[in-house]
């Protein structure tokens, strides 16, 4: 791993680029694992976790990546491009490691257990009826997304958030092609970059900050 100083998180938010070319150097495992957990740190509605990274570095994946995203060149140069899926309907599932996880830690105890469990179901129960299951897992994975795109910038690595690639696809390339019950939120390309990116700017903050409004 490129040697680095620590940065803070307001460093990272104001240094981190979009990288689309990469040098062919492998990550190493440590970091890459290192990464991963500081991607799944990240909060989810009603901590369900319903996000999954799936890590693609083999030059098949990576290939099939290319294909699928259209012929992009992320894929192609770096070393590992990580896939984030949703998992809209896993609120279904057994959340009971989640529950003892919390109360071994005395993050909570069994009477919020109970009263998070009941209204946990019930609130997504709402979202179903409403058809915003997706949504909601969507946003989770991609809270995930961000926290990891900070923490690479930190560990002197790039990235790039990726848009432009066909869904069927993608769940076709890491073998979840059958799952209709998953959804493909975002694939981002890590690696050392290759290219040096400045930053563009952002418009001034009365476009797009507000207070006590919405814009109009």
């Amino acid at each position: 791993m490129t040697s680095h100083n620590t940065m803070s998180v307001a460093e990272a938010i104001r240094t981190r680029r979009t990288v689309r070319h990469y040098r062919p150097d492998p990550i190493p495992g440590t970091t890459l694992d290192a990464l991963l957990a500081l991607a799944v740190e990240a909060p989810t509605s009603w901590n369900l976790q319903d996000r999954s990274i799936v890590v693609v570095s083999a030059e098949q994946g990576r290939a099939g990546l290319t294909w699928a995203t259209g012929g992009q060149p992320q894929p192609q140069e770096a070393p590992v491009v990580l896939v984030f899926v949703a998992e809209p309907q896993s609120w279904r599932d057994d959340h009971s490691d989640v529950y003892d996880q919390a109360r071994r830690s005395g993050a909570w105890n069994d009477e919020f257990i109970a009263m998070f469990s009941t209204a946990s179901r019930a609130f997504q129960e709402d979202l179903d009826q409403r058809g915003l299951l997706r949504e909601y897992a969507v946003k989770d994975a991609m809270i995930a997304a961000s926290f990891l795109m900070l923490a690479a910038t930190e560990m002197g690595l790039a990235t790039s958030p990726m848009n432009g690639w066909d869904e069927a696809k993608v769940k076709k390339v890491i073998g979840i092609g059958d799952r209709d019950d998953l959804a493909i939120a975002l694939l981002v390309s890590v690696g050392y970059a290759a290219e040096e990116r400045r930053h563009p700017g952002r418009r001034a903050r009365e476009r797009n900050v507000f207070r006590g409004r919405g814009p109009r």
